[in-house]
């Protein structure tokens, strides 16, 4: 048993499956939080990606869960179907040998197989914002026995199009439950909505933060016209697991095909796409049978992909907290990863200066039949040569 004195109070079960995973120790977000949700506080929750951040609710959900008492007394809201589901399917890892029954529940699927699902009585409820107060409305998801309601990628779901939702789902519960709010980034202004939803929260902040101790990262210079040609390049270094972001949709079109045209194995993640593609997307990328997926920022948010190798900035990030979000997602647990950059000359300069703002040196490469080459070496070699 890790030495963590809040865990050693909690349900066994909840102890047995930490121990089955083989956790050493909390992350610092999971350190500071928890305790203070334990005690029935409003929360307000900032932390990196890959810290942990879902397992900070959900043992203090868990662990104050009635499991005698039918009926839902947590509802969990994220922004996504596949975050949602990812969700449930870690409900359903910790809650292993227990009574306790979760749902889940997102736009776009059939409303009467899953008004089905609630006859089972789920104590905890996973869903999307409009689908939620969907059900709500049609009398069909009781919430009077509600005692913790989850808004997981907060900054996103205190946005125009999910506030309004996200203030009717806590509006129909009682007056007394706990509300947490749980993100990568909590700006002032996401801050500022927050507080009037909940009472008088408790704000932790994990600072972020980023490694070169495992990640190294590299960057690519080229003209605009030539980065879907540098990014087919790269994949034909082989490469395991790559998730390249690409924030122009208009440009994802030209890319799917030119890929197909040369017959790399890619799948995309976007919002446009429909459930089930979107779906068959993440598995095969999971499972490690595509090497490569074409994702959004929206799309891929929140989402945890084990064994990323490689994440590519296809189009590079506006932002610092951009850059850190996307990039955290390789090199995670201590294991190596690659960040790699395909930069045309303006975003070479904003690069230069990302750098600088993060404490991230960017070497700088170039491929070179079927490799990888460093530039600097490669003129070193050169200059022998000569």
């Amino acid at each position: 048993m890790a030495n963590w004195s809040t865990l050693e109070t909690m349900k066994p079960s909840l102890q047995e499956v930490w121990k089955e995973s083989g956790f050493q120790a909390p992350t610092s977000i999971q350190e500071r939080a928890i305790p203070l949700i334990l005690e029935g506080k409003d929360v307000i929750c900032e932390s990196p990606t890959g810290t942990g951040k879902t397992l900070t609710y959900l043992f203090p959900v868990l662990e104050k869960l009635d499991e005698s008492k039918n009926g839902v007394q947590a509802v969990i809201l994220a922004p996504s179907r596949e975050l949602v589901m990812q969700i449930n399917d870690e409900v359903r890892k910790w809650t292993k040998g227990t009574k306790i029954v979760s749902a889940s529940f997102i736009g776009g699927a059939n409303v009467k197989k899953q008004v089905e699902k609630l006859k089972e009585k789920p104590q905890i409820v996973i869903g999307t914002t409009g689908r939620i107060v969907e059900l709500i409305k049609i009398k069909k998801l009781k919430m009077h026995e509600v005692k913790m309601v989850v808004v997981d990628e907060a900054d996103q779901l205190v946005s125009h199009e999910h506030i309004n939702n996200v203030q009717a789902i806590i509006k129909s519960t009682l007056k007394d439950r706990q509300v947490l709010f749980i993100s990568a980034t909590i700006t002032p202004d996401s801050e500022k909505t927050a507080k009037t939803i909940m009472n008088d929260p408790q704000i932790i902040r994990v600072k972020e933060e980023i490694s070169q101790s495992n990640t190294e990262h590299i960057y690519f210079p080229c003209e605009q016209r030539d980065k879907i040609d540098v990014l087919r390049k790269i994949m034909y270094t082989e490469p395991t697991r790559v998730l390249a972001f690409i924030s122009n949709l208009e440009k994802l079109s030209e890319i799917e095909a030119k890929l197909a045209y040369n017959n790399l194995e890619f799948a995309v993640l976007a919002g446009e796409a429909n459930k089930q593609e979107r779906k068959e997307s993440m598995k095969k990328f999971r499972a490690g049978k595509i090497p490569l997926l074409l994702t959004t920022d929206v799309a891929a948010r929140g989402l945890d992909i084990p064994e990323v190798s490689h994440v590519i900035h296809f189009d590079f990030p506006k932002t610092t907290t951009q850059y850190l979000h996307r990039s955290g997602r390789t090199g995670r647990m201590g294991k190596a990863g690659t960040v790699i950059s395909i930069v045309n000359s303006r975003e070479e300069s904003f690069l230069r200066k990302m750098g600088h703002d993060l404490g991230i040196t960017f070497t700088k490469k170039r491929l070179h039949g079927g490799k990888i080459v460093d530039v600097t070496e490669e003129r070193k070699t050169q200059r022998k040569k000569g």
